[in-house]
């Protein structure tokens, strides 16, 4: 056991499918963690939610794990900081703290004909021009609404001040804090379709749009801030949360993205590609993102992004839907011994498209079956979807960035795979970086956590500690990489919808 109090920092990094709490050191090298996934509840076609209660028991559970597993006391922690599954919804009790229904998850498509219809209305342009964002189911606001129409008193209790609503973040700390902070950080807060990214606040005119009232939202905080402390009777310690940070962001504070330019790509779940483009945000003729990239100081630094629904969400239907594969690595073995003459593509629209397509009413499509096709081809199919869609990101970036995307940072749980870096090199023809430590979403939050208590070190100096692990160069030839992808291109014309097309 340590002997001071500021020997670990803990990051909490909850996800789309599981909870996991990890101790870092003070040189951010992970010392222990604990994972825990929990259930996924698909009520109709498009709807995706989580148990809220469910989520909070995880993230209780893992956080005791790691710290029975590193063999310390909670007084050996430092700081907590926390990144999250973002776009998620929770609606809760201000006097209970129970949740009123299921959080609706980023990938819930249920409010689509109402995006639609706010479309129609000529809307989108003012929303974009305040948040960034589009008008698509994947962000909090529409799903706000729906709880609000659709919980039975809820809008009601929610005007008298009795509710409160927040991303997963907001959930997690109201539940440390038991029930003393009602807080979020600006970069969860501008996911929502509410957050004025140019002005730094919650936007009125939004609100009146979506029938929101204000109380009912959490206040928006930087990234790297006091947003309270744990309950002593939950770990036997009360321990501040310093650092907040929706998933993206704090994967692009971990592989240092710190500079004007640079762009990663976190492959979980979904794929998102995130490039920071400075203290002025970038407007995007491209269908991309403009959104916060972090928040330090009270300054925020912006960035563009693409947002991809189903990457390693693909392989788990490999494995759960078509129960091909046993266990997702297995993915790769199949791969490799895929018919190299088949030129099978995968459109993996279960939830719909995101970016640059946003068609929500997309579905998943398989193009090029022969008679010999087979679970070897479909997991190669299922894994080159990855790299397709990622260069669908680059190429609307570099166009509205003005500038061709030098390397490409990478990281997340599919990056292991020496096969799809290389694929995503080949398709995307530029060189991708992986570095030392694949979590850096975690590393992220844990980092944002330390440099609000001194214990970490500023930006550009946190630059200088970012480790390659191995360079993906392009072993293939341009010629090959357009002719791969013009046949991705066809595929995707097939499976979108018909306004879509």
């Amino acid at each position: 056991m340590s002997e001071q109090n500021t020997n670990y920092l803990l990051a909490i990094d909850q996800g789309t499918t599981s909870s996991r709490a990890i101790l870092y050191n003070l040189d951010l090298n992970p010392f222990a963690s604990d994972q825990q996934e929990f259930k996924q509840i698909f009520p109709q076609d498009g709807w995706v939610e989580h148990d809220a209660n469910e989520i909070w028991y995880s993230v209780e559970a893992t956080v005791k794990g790691a710290i029975k597993k590193a063999d310390i006391t909670t007084a050996d922690i430092a700081a907590i900081g926390i990144t999250n599954q973002r776009e998620t919804i929770t609606l809760w009790d201000r006097a209970t703290g129970e949740p009123l229904h299921h959080a609706i998850v980023w990938q819930d498509r249920r409010t689509a004909r109402y995006c639609a219809e706010l479309k129609q209305k000529g809307l989108e342009e003012k929303v974009t021009a305040k948040t960034g964002l589009l008008l698509d189911p994947y962000f909090s606001g529409t799903k706000i609404k729906w709880l609000l129409d659709n919980v039975a008193g809820a809008r009601d209790r929610a005007a008298k001040g009795e509710l409160a609503i927040g991303t997963i973040d907001s959930w997690l700390i109201y539940r440390l804090t038991g029930g003393a902070s009602h807080v979020t950080d600006a970069t969860n807060a501008s996911r929502t379709l509410l957050y004025n990214i140019h002005e730094g606040k919650w936007d009125h005119e939004l609100l009146d749009l979506f029938d929101i009232p204000p109380a009912l939202l959490p206040e928006v905080k930087d990234c790297a801030a006091d947003f309270g402390t744990t309950d002593p009777d939950l770990f036997g310690t009360a321990l501040p949360i310093t650092g907040v940070a929706g998933d993206q962001h704090a994967a692009s504070i971990g592989q240092a993205c710190f500079e004007k330019g640079m762009i990663k790509s976190t492959y979980g779940t979904g794929c998102f590609a995130m490039m920071n483009v400075g203290d002025t945000p970038l407007a995007s003729s491209n269908r991309l993102l403009s959104t916060l990239c972090y928040q330090l100081d009270g300054k925020p630094t912006y960035a563009l992004e693409g947002s991809i629904y189903m990457a390693g969400a693909t392989v788990q239907w490999l494995r759960d839907g078509l129960k091909i594969i046993e266990s997702a690595p297995q993915v790769n073995e199949f791969a490799e011994q895929a018919d190299e003459t088949q030129s099978v593509y995968l459109v993996p629209g279960f939830v719909g498209l995101g970016a640059p397509y946003w068609d929500s009413d997309a579905r998943g499509a398989i193009f090029g079956l022969t008679r010999n096709s087979g679970p070897n081809e479909l997991a190669k199919a299922a894994l080159e979807s990855v790299g397709y869609q990622t260069r669908d990101l680059i190429t609307a970036m570099n166009a509205d960035f003005g500038d061709d995307v030098g390397v490409l940072r990478v990281d997340g749980g599919m990056t292991a795979s020496d096969m799809t870096m290389q694929f995503l090199a080949d398709i995307c023809q530029i060189p991708v970086d992986r570095p030392q430590n694949l979590e850096t979403t975690a590393k992220g939050a844990a980092y944002l956590a330390g440099l609000h208590v001194g214990l970490c070190p500023p930006p550009q100096d946190m630059m200088a500690k970012w480790e390659l692990d191995q360079q993906f160069t392009p072993q293939q030839s341009a010629d090959w990489a357009e002719k791969k992808y013009a046949g991705w291109q066809d595929a995707v014309s097939r499976t979108l919808s018909t306004h879509s097309r």
